[in-house]
């Protein structure tokens, strides 16, 4: 155990002080939170990046004049005569809609857009929504119907969620806020998976390669030098983390109170020195913001931190001694690729079940069945996490946990078994063949 330690020690601290620990510790976050604010930014104003297009209409069939309504992104102006194209061109408009005088109003064909240039889909999809709008509004007219009739009919239906608990106790709850949050863990898993087991077979072929390996097992048994690494660089894996997680926690909720001051009314603030924050909260009480907050804040964080530790560290650990194991057997980065693909395969095939199958229905059996597999679990289960409770689902919980563990040990006995021959052997393509071989050897 102490040899472990000597040389997880090492691995721990040869890493992070690299400059490029520092910087991608520091970056990360940065990167984090401007994607999240440039995200925000994007969303509060639809109009970024668009500009209004100018369209000339020539409308023979007299059907779309004064019901073509203009919108924040395109502008009509009806002509009977079309200029040339010199003209149009001169006057900024894109090109011009020609509708025959014979149009039928229920199979409306024959409409043609001309311009000088391509025209993009997304311009040809929302000249084709104006026309079919005006054409609707032409045929309530028609029927006496206004489209003001049509849109008080028209009512969508908020529903908020809520969970009853065994002790009678209401708390709300967010779908669309656990599946954002459950998608966030997955995809930090899968990330730091590849990545830090990425390093650790890089390591051991660099080792290997310049012969250092040779000292070192002169005084440490190969499977001590396989543990250590694993441990040392999944410890430098969590110190970034929790780093990560803290900086851009920090960071996102500034971008989001600087987004947030803006939406809500000046006036309610004047009431915090009358009586505290009774004025903010009613004011969002009145929105979705209150109900997404409460659902937040009645998320189990102990439960659901803890079990992202776990799964991290089990799947890390899990895929890392796997991944050590490719190291040990080849002699460069190239000659890996026979053996990335089996490894590599079950964790995208569970990132991409887990963010398609299991966010529709996390209790269903595609997704227990994915949560219960120890190749699979560490990522489905992060997505199922924020929907489970431990009290109801505590024998899919204990079971999966039981598994990751069994497995784990296993995978750690098979690549132990391939480190200890591979790890000193030089010149030879190792075929799976072989790597059986090595299992099967004795002490």
């Amino acid at each position: 155990m102490r040899n472990i330690l000597l040389v997880a020690s090492r691995e721990y601290w040869s890493r992070v002080r690299k400059k490029s620990f520092l910087v991608m510790t520091i970056l990360g976050p940065l990167l984090i939170s401007g994607f999240y604010g440039l995200l925000i930014f994007l969303i509060l104003d639809d109009q970024v990046g668009q500009s209004k297009s100018s369209v000339l209409v020539d409308d023979n069939s007299g059907i779309f004049e004064n019901r073509l309504e203009n919108t924040p992104f395109i502008e009509y102006q009806f002509v009977h005569d079309v200029p040339d194209l010199e003209t149009i061109k001169e006057g900024g408009h894109i090109g011009w809609l020609s509708i025959p005088a014979d149009l039928n109003e229920f199979e409306p064909e024959g409409v043609t857009f001309s311009s000088d240039k391509d025209i993009s889909l997304q311009e040809k999809e929302r000249l084709s929504a104006g026309l079919g709008k005006a054409l609707k509004a032409y045929k309530l007219e028609k029927t006496g119907i206004s489209q003001g009739m049509i849109d008080s009919l028209q009512t969508s239906v908020s529903i908020r969620s809520e969970k009853v608990t065994e002790e009678g106790e209401i708390k709300e709850t967010s779908s669309e806020l656990y599946t954002v949050l459950g998608m966030i863990l997955a995809f930090m898993i899968y990330m730091f998976i590849f990545m830090y087991g990425v390093q650790v077979m890089r390591g051991v072929i660099q080792e290997k390669t310049n012969r250092i390996v040779e000292i070192i097992v002169s005084s440490v048994k190969p499977f001590q030098l396989m543990m250590g690494k694993v441990f040392g660089i999944a410890m430098v894996g969590l110190t970034q983390l929790v780093i990560w997680m803290v900086l851009s926690g920090l960071l996102i909720m500034v971008i989001s109170v600087s987004f947030g001051s803006g939406t809500i009314d000046p006036e309610s603030f004047k009431q915090l020195g009358e009586g505290g924050m009774p004025g903010v909260a009613q004011n969002m009480n009145e929105g979705p913001v209150q109900e997404l907050m409460s659902a937040f804040f009645n998320l189990n964080f102990p439960f659901i931190f803890s079990m992202f530790i776990f799964y991290f560290l089990g799947g890390y650990l899990l895929y890392s001694a796997l991944f050590a194991a490719i190291g040990a057997a080849v002699d460069s980065e190239t000659d890996t690729q026979q053996f990335m693909m089996p490894v590599t395969i079950p964790l995208v095939f569970a990132i991409v079940l887990s963010t398609t199958v299991v966010l529709k229905d996390p209790n269903g059996n595609v997704a227990i069945w994915l949560s219960m597999i120890p190749l699979t679990s560490p990522i489905a289960m992060m997505v199922r996490l924020p929907f489970l409770s431990f009290s109801e689902h505590w024998l899919q919980i204990t079971g999966s946990i039981i598994l990751l563990i069994a497995f784990f040990t296993f995978v750690i006995w098979f690549a132990g078994r391939i480190y200890r021959v591979g790890i000193l052997m030089y010149g030879k393509k190792v075929t799976f063949r072989e790597l059986f071989k090595w299992i099967r050897y004795k002490q």
